[in-house]
Protein backbone atom coordinates (compact mmCIF):
# COMPACT_ATOMS: atom_id res chain seq x y z
CA UNK A 1 0.00 0.00 0.00
CA UNK A 2 3.00 2.30 0.46
CA UNK A 3 3.78 2.05 -3.25
CA UNK A 4 0.16 2.86 -4.16
CA UNK A 5 0.15 5.92 -1.92
CA UNK A 6 3.50 7.10 -3.28
CA UNK A 7 2.34 6.66 -6.88
CA UNK A 8 -0.88 8.58 -6.19
CA UNK A 9 1.08 11.40 -4.54
CA UNK A 10 3.48 11.62 -7.48
CA UNK A 11 0.56 11.68 -9.96
CA UNK A 12 -1.18 14.45 -8.03
CA UNK A 13 2.04 16.47 -7.83
CA UNK A 14 2.63 16.06 -11.57
CA UNK A 15 -0.93 17.15 -12.40
CA UNK A 16 -0.59 20.20 -10.17
CA UNK A 17 2.70 21.15 -11.80
CA UNK A 18 1.20 20.75 -15.26
CA UNK A 19 -1.80 22.93 -14.41
CA UNK A 20 0.29 25.63 -12.77
CA UNK A 21 3.07 25.79 -15.28
CA UNK A 22 1.48 24.39 -18.42
CA UNK A 23 2.95 21.72 -20.65
CA UNK A 24 5.31 24.14 -22.41
CA UNK A 25 6.12 26.65 -19.70
CA UNK A 26 9.88 26.13 -20.06
CA UNK A 27 9.73 26.72 -23.80
CA UNK A 28 7.63 29.86 -23.32
CA UNK A 29 10.11 31.27 -20.83
CA UNK A 30 12.99 30.59 -23.22
CA UNK A 31 11.23 32.26 -26.16
CA UNK A 32 10.33 35.31 -24.12
CA UNK A 33 13.85 35.56 -22.78
CA UNK A 34 15.40 35.44 -26.27
CA UNK A 35 12.82 37.77 -27.77
CA UNK A 36 12.65 40.53 -25.21
CA UNK A 37 15.81 40.13 -23.22
CA UNK A 38 14.09 39.89 -19.87
CA UNK A 39 13.80 36.95 -17.54
CA UNK A 40 10.36 35.48 -17.17
CA UNK A 41 9.42 34.26 -13.74
CA UNK A 42 8.17 30.77 -13.03
CA UNK A 43 5.23 31.79 -10.87
CA UNK A 44 1.68 30.61 -11.36
CA UNK A 45 -0.13 31.71 -14.55
CA UNK A 46 -2.99 34.16 -14.74
CA UNK A 47 -6.49 32.98 -13.92
CA UNK A 48 -7.43 33.22 -17.62
CA UNK A 49 -4.62 30.82 -18.57
CA UNK A 50 -5.58 28.46 -15.77
CA UNK A 51 -9.25 28.48 -16.82
CA UNK A 52 -8.24 27.86 -20.44
CA UNK A 53 -6.06 24.92 -19.39
CA UNK A 54 -8.91 23.45 -17.34
CA UNK A 55 -11.31 23.77 -20.28
CA UNK A 56 -8.85 22.03 -22.58
CA UNK A 57 -8.34 19.27 -20.04
CA UNK A 58 -12.09 18.79 -19.64
CA UNK A 59 -12.53 18.65 -23.44
CA UNK A 60 -9.87 15.95 -23.77
CA UNK A 61 -10.82 14.00 -20.66
CA UNK A 62 -13.72 11.65 -21.21
CA UNK A 63 -16.25 11.52 -18.37
CA UNK A 64 -15.88 7.76 -17.92
CA UNK A 65 -12.24 8.16 -16.91
CA UNK A 66 -13.29 9.84 -13.70
CA UNK A 67 -14.27 6.38 -12.42
CA UNK A 68 -10.67 5.09 -12.07
CA UNK A 69 -9.62 8.47 -10.65
CA UNK A 70 -12.27 8.22 -7.94
CA UNK A 71 -11.28 4.59 -7.44
CA UNK A 72 -7.64 5.61 -6.97
CA UNK A 73 -8.64 8.21 -4.37
CA UNK A 74 -10.75 5.67 -2.48
CA UNK A 75 -7.89 3.16 -2.75
CA UNK A 76 -5.54 5.61 -1.07
CA UNK A 77 -8.07 6.55 1.61
CA UNK A 78 -9.13 2.96 2.28
CA UNK A 79 -5.69 1.36 1.77
CA UNK A 80 -7.16 -1.21 -0.62
CA UNK A 81 -6.73 -1.86 -4.37
CA UNK A 82 -10.37 -2.95 -4.73
CA UNK A 83 -11.74 0.52 -5.68
CA UNK A 84 -9.20 0.80 -8.49
CA UNK A 85 -10.34 -2.55 -9.92
CA UNK A 86 -14.01 -1.57 -9.65
CA UNK A 87 -13.35 1.82 -11.24
CA UNK A 88 -11.56 0.19 -14.17
CA UNK A 89 -14.45 -2.26 -14.66
CA UNK A 90 -16.99 0.57 -14.68
CA UNK A 91 -15.24 2.45 -17.50
CA UNK A 92 -16.76 0.38 -20.39
CA UNK A 93 -20.26 0.78 -18.97
CA UNK A 94 -19.89 4.54 -18.63
CA UNK A 95 -18.41 4.78 -22.12
CA UNK A 96 -21.37 2.88 -23.52
CA UNK A 97 -23.81 5.17 -21.71
CA UNK A 98 -21.98 8.27 -22.99
CA UNK A 99 -22.03 7.04 -26.58
CA UNK A 100 -25.72 6.14 -26.30
CA UNK A 101 -26.48 9.64 -25.02
CA UNK A 102 -24.47 11.18 -27.86
CA UNK A 103 -26.31 9.03 -30.41
CA UNK A 104 -29.66 10.04 -28.92
CA UNK A 105 -28.77 13.74 -29.11
CA UNK A 106 -27.53 13.33 -32.68
CA UNK A 107 -30.79 11.61 -33.61
CA UNK A 108 -32.81 14.45 -32.10
CA UNK A 109 -30.78 17.02 -34.04
CA UNK A 110 -31.26 15.07 -37.27
CA UNK A 111 -35.00 14.83 -36.57
CA UNK A 112 -35.17 18.62 -36.22
CA UNK A 113 -33.16 18.94 -39.45
CA UNK A 114 -35.67 16.72 -41.28
CA UNK A 115 -38.51 18.99 -40.12
CA UNK A 116 -36.57 22.01 -41.34
CA UNK A 117 -35.96 20.25 -44.67
CA UNK A 118 -39.67 19.61 -45.16
CA UNK A 119 -40.51 23.24 -44.38
CA UNK A 120 -37.81 24.58 -46.69
CA UNK A 121 -38.79 22.21 -49.50
CA UNK A 122 -42.45 23.22 -49.24
CA UNK A 123 -41.43 26.87 -49.45
CA UNK A 124 -39.25 26.28 -52.50
CA UNK A 125 -42.03 24.38 -54.29
CA UNK A 126 -44.50 27.19 -53.56
CA UNK A 127 -41.96 29.66 -54.97
CA UNK A 128 -42.34 27.93 -58.35
CA UNK A 129 -39.27 25.68 -58.49
CA UNK A 130 -39.40 22.16 -59.81
CA UNK A 131 -39.19 19.42 -57.14
CA UNK A 132 -35.62 18.42 -58.08
CA UNK A 133 -34.28 21.98 -57.98
CA UNK A 134 -36.31 22.71 -54.84
CA UNK A 135 -34.78 19.69 -53.11
CA UNK A 136 -31.28 20.82 -54.12
CA UNK A 137 -31.82 24.25 -52.57
CA UNK A 138 -33.64 22.99 -49.46
CA UNK A 139 -30.95 20.40 -48.76
CA UNK A 140 -28.31 23.11 -49.01
CA UNK A 141 -30.05 25.15 -46.32
CA UNK A 142 -30.62 22.22 -43.91
CA UNK A 143 -28.85 19.03 -42.91
CA UNK A 144 -31.88 16.76 -42.96
CA UNK A 145 -30.42 14.31 -45.45
CA UNK A 146 -27.33 13.67 -43.31
CA UNK A 147 -24.71 11.39 -44.79
CA UNK A 148 -27.00 10.35 -47.66
CA UNK A 149 -27.18 13.88 -49.02
CA UNK A 150 -24.96 13.23 -52.04
CA UNK A 151 -26.91 10.13 -53.13
CA UNK A 152 -30.32 11.82 -52.78
CA UNK A 153 -29.24 14.97 -54.61
CA UNK A 154 -27.65 12.92 -57.37
CA UNK A 155 -30.91 11.03 -57.85
CA UNK A 156 -32.85 14.31 -57.95
CA UNK A 157 -30.44 15.92 -60.41
CA UNK A 158 -30.03 13.06 -62.88
CA UNK A 159 -33.55 11.64 -62.84
CA UNK A 160 -32.94 8.74 -60.46
CA UNK A 161 -35.29 7.11 -57.99
CA UNK A 162 -35.57 9.88 -55.40
CA UNK A 163 -38.09 8.07 -53.12
CA UNK A 164 -35.80 5.05 -52.93
CA UNK A 165 -32.82 7.27 -52.08
CA UNK A 166 -34.89 8.99 -49.40
CA UNK A 167 -35.94 5.61 -47.99
CA UNK A 168 -32.27 4.62 -47.71
CA UNK A 169 -31.46 7.94 -46.03
CA UNK A 170 -34.29 7.34 -43.54
CA UNK A 171 -32.31 4.45 -42.04
CA UNK A 172 -30.11 6.95 -40.24
CA UNK A 173 -30.95 7.47 -36.55
CA UNK A 174 -33.55 10.20 -36.20
CA UNK A 175 -34.23 10.45 -39.95
CA UNK A 176 -37.44 8.40 -39.99
CA UNK A 177 -39.37 11.43 -41.25
CA UNK A 178 -37.66 11.02 -44.62
CA UNK A 179 -39.95 8.03 -45.23
CA UNK A 180 -42.88 10.42 -45.19
CA UNK A 181 -41.01 12.73 -47.54
CA UNK A 182 -40.40 9.79 -49.89
CA UNK A 183 -44.12 8.96 -49.84
CA UNK A 184 -45.06 12.58 -50.58
CA UNK A 185 -42.58 12.69 -53.43
CA UNK A 186 -43.88 9.45 -54.95
CA UNK A 187 -47.50 10.56 -54.75
CA UNK A 188 -46.69 13.96 -56.25
CA UNK A 189 -44.73 12.47 -59.15
CA UNK A 190 -46.96 9.47 -59.93
CA UNK A 191 -50.39 11.03 -59.37
CA UNK A 192 -49.69 14.72 -59.84
CA UNK A 193 -50.80 15.63 -56.33
CA UNK A 194 -49.63 18.82 -54.68
CA UNK A 195 -46.21 18.27 -53.12
CA UNK A 196 -46.34 21.42 -50.99
CA UNK A 197 -49.63 20.45 -49.34
CA UNK A 198 -48.32 16.99 -48.51
CA UNK A 199 -45.12 18.45 -47.10
CA UNK A 200 -47.12 20.81 -44.89
CA UNK A 201 -49.07 17.91 -43.42
CA UNK A 202 -45.88 15.91 -42.98
CA UNK A 203 -44.16 18.80 -41.22
CA UNK A 204 -47.12 19.20 -38.86
CA UNK A 205 -47.11 15.49 -38.02
CA UNK A 206 -43.35 15.48 -37.38
CA UNK A 207 -43.61 18.55 -35.16
CA UNK A 208 -46.45 16.97 -33.18
CA UNK A 209 -44.40 13.81 -32.72
CA UNK A 210 -41.40 15.84 -31.55
CA UNK A 211 -43.56 17.76 -29.06
CA UNK A 212 -44.97 14.47 -27.79
CA UNK A 213 -41.46 13.12 -27.20
CA UNK A 214 -40.50 16.31 -25.37
CA UNK A 215 -43.59 16.03 -23.17
CA UNK A 216 -42.76 12.39 -22.43
CA UNK A 217 -39.21 13.30 -21.43
CA UNK A 218 -40.58 15.92 -19.08
CA UNK A 219 -42.89 13.36 -17.48
CA UNK A 220 -40.00 10.88 -17.12
CA UNK A 221 -37.79 13.43 -15.38
CA UNK A 222 -39.00 12.08 -12.02
CA UNK A 223 -37.90 8.47 -12.64
CA UNK A 224 -34.57 9.67 -14.01
CA UNK A 225 -34.03 11.73 -10.87
CA UNK A 226 -34.84 8.62 -8.84
CA UNK A 227 -32.14 6.68 -10.69
CA UNK A 228 -29.60 9.44 -10.02
CA UNK A 229 -30.58 9.52 -6.35
CA UNK A 230 -30.15 5.74 -6.09
CA UNK A 231 -26.72 6.02 -7.66
CA UNK A 232 -25.65 8.72 -5.19
CA UNK A 233 -26.98 7.09 -2.01
CA UNK A 234 -23.85 4.94 -1.34
CA UNK A 235 -21.56 7.97 -1.51
CA UNK A 236 -23.90 9.85 0.82
CA UNK A 237 -23.82 6.95 3.28
CA UNK A 238 -20.01 6.90 3.27
CA UNK A 239 -19.84 10.64 3.88
CA UNK A 240 -22.40 10.37 6.69
CA UNK A 241 -20.45 7.55 8.33
CA UNK A 242 -17.21 9.53 8.11
CA UNK A 243 -18.93 12.60 9.58
CA UNK A 244 -20.13 10.53 12.55
CA UNK A 245 -16.54 9.54 13.33
CA UNK A 246 -16.66 6.01 11.94
CA UNK A 247 -14.26 4.57 9.38
CA UNK A 248 -16.60 3.06 6.75
CA UNK A 249 -13.83 2.41 4.20
CA UNK A 250 -11.82 0.42 6.72
CA UNK A 251 -14.88 -1.67 7.58
CA UNK A 252 -15.87 -2.25 3.94
CA UNK A 253 -12.43 -3.15 2.57
CA UNK A 254 -10.78 -4.95 5.49
CA UNK A 255 -13.48 -7.04 7.18
CA UNK A 256 -15.38 -10.07 5.97
CA UNK A 257 -18.72 -8.58 6.95
CA UNK A 258 -17.84 -5.32 5.19
CA UNK A 259 -16.86 -7.11 1.99
CA UNK A 260 -20.10 -9.08 2.08
CA UNK A 261 -22.14 -5.92 2.59
CA UNK A 262 -20.21 -4.24 -0.23
CA UNK A 263 -20.95 -7.11 -2.61
CA UNK A 264 -24.63 -7.41 -1.74
CA UNK A 265 -25.13 -3.65 -1.69
CA UNK A 266 -23.41 -3.22 -5.05
CA UNK A 267 -25.62 -5.89 -6.61
CA UNK A 268 -28.78 -4.35 -5.17
CA UNK A 269 -27.66 -0.87 -6.21
CA UNK A 270 -27.00 -2.00 -9.78
CA UNK A 271 -30.29 -3.89 -9.94
CA UNK A 272 -32.24 -0.86 -8.69
CA UNK A 273 -30.66 1.54 -11.18
CA UNK A 274 -31.11 -0.95 -14.02
CA UNK A 275 -34.78 -1.44 -13.10
CA UNK A 276 -35.53 2.28 -13.12
CA UNK A 277 -33.71 2.81 -16.43
CA UNK A 278 -35.55 -0.18 -17.91
CA UNK A 279 -38.87 1.38 -16.97
CA UNK A 280 -37.80 4.69 -18.53
CA UNK A 281 -36.60 3.05 -21.77
CA UNK A 282 -39.81 1.03 -22.12
CA UNK A 283 -41.89 4.15 -21.59
CA UNK A 284 -39.90 6.02 -24.24
CA UNK A 285 -40.17 3.11 -26.65
CA UNK A 286 -43.91 2.89 -26.20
Amino acid sequence: MGEVSAAAAVACAGAAAWLLGGPYSGGRRARLLLAGGEVVGSGPPAWQDLALGLRRLRARWRPEWWAPVVGAVLAVLGASPLPVVVGACVVPLLRRARRAAQARRAGERRSDAVIALCAALAGEVRAGRQPGAALQRAARDSGGLGEARAAVLAAARFGGDVPQALAVAARQPGAGGLLGLAACWRVAVDQGAGLAAGLDRLEGALRAERDQRADLRAQLAGPRATAVMLACLPALGLLLGAALGADPLQVLFHTVAGLGCLLVGGLLEGAGVWWVLWIVRNAEGA
